[in-house]
């Protein structure tokens, strides 16, 4: 476990996965971060690679062969190792080995970097292909769940989902198996605030299309704690808990990547979302937690 912490926040992330494990409030020991429950949903804030969501029929196809993975990639249950840290940062790295070449035939580099600045987690990717003479393809996302309840007041204040810039976005529904319904995508009034509700999550998660820097922050009436995510580059958020065993959280995810459309034909570089790195290229993608 290795953590970083300044004057506002205490962080641990875990070498397993590189999944964050805990985000405190220095100064009220408020926990923001989810802190799982097997009996619900046991992960905290899993990062997906090399792919975000499902593939048709859980199996991809490439260069003619075909091959299994699960939903979201396998990132999330691998051991990274740590190459850099300080007291209020901390970078991670995975590479590709014979375990990882078995059901995805990539050379890749990812490296994970959480900094702290003042209220601020600030989570980086950088994807790197190391090879000198094969493109990498993937995707990559991230899945922070947060406690509700974060006012901590007793009795039935609400929890609510606010959006900035307020204005409608676009949401593209999940079908059967867990793909993207292009065919039914609608604008969304994410101009108002969401309130949680035990259906909210009933046909699996929201996500929106995004354009520009968007805001999601997850708040609560009469309550001034909030916690925020902001990112400026990522095509789609997800947001998404638990259901019908609706757990005391809310993921916000940030995703570079989505899962196949319905009815997709299984080639990898057909995948939506999908992006293509050049022999020595690099990618790279950020986003940032906010703690109020």
């Amino acid at each position: 476990m290795q953590t970083i912490r300044n004057e506002f926040l205490t962080v641990q992330i875990s070498e397993h996965g590189a999944e964050l494990q805990s985000i405190r409030d220095k100064n009220t020991n408020t926990e923001y971060l989810w802190q799982g429950d097997p009996a619900i949903w046991g992960r905290r804030a899993p990062v997906l690679f090399p792919i975000v969501g499902a593939l048709h029929n859980g199996e991809y196809s490439y260069a003619g062969k075909t091959y299994q993975m699960g939903r979201h990639g396998f990132a999330r249950d691998r051991d990274f190792a740590v190459v850099q840290q300080s007291a209020d940062e901390v970078i991670f790295e995975l590479n590709d080995d014979a375990e990882s070449r078995k059901i995805y035939p990539f050379a890749f580099n990812l490296r994970i970097r959480y900094a702290l600045l003042g209220n601020l987690l600030k989570v980086r990717y950088y994807v790197t292909n190391p090879s000198k003479t094969e493109p990498l393809w993937f995707s990559v996302g991230g899945h922070p769940a947060f406690n509700t309840g974060l006012g901590q007041t007793s009795g039935t204040a609400q929890d609510y989902l606010r959006f900035s810039p307020k204005k409608s976005r676009v949401t593209i529904p999940l079908g059967e198996g867990g793909g993207a319904d292009l065919q039914e995508r609608t604008l969304a009034p994410t101009d108002v605030d969401l309130a949680i509700t035990d259906k909210l999550f009933a046909h699996d998660a929201l996500i929106y299309e995004l354009a520009g820097e968007n805001t999601v922050s997850l708040r609560q009436e009469n309550s001034e704690h909030r916690v925020e995510l902001t990112v400026k580059d990522a095509p789609y958020i997800g947001i998404w808990s638990q259901y019908p065993k609706t757990g005391p959280f809310v993921a916000l995810e940030p995703w570079w990547g989505i899962a196949d459309p319905v009815g997709h034909d299984g080639q990898l570089t057909h995948k939506l979302g999908m992006h293509q790195l050049a022999p020595e290229e690099q990618f790279t993608a950020k986003y940032r937690i906010g703690i109020f």
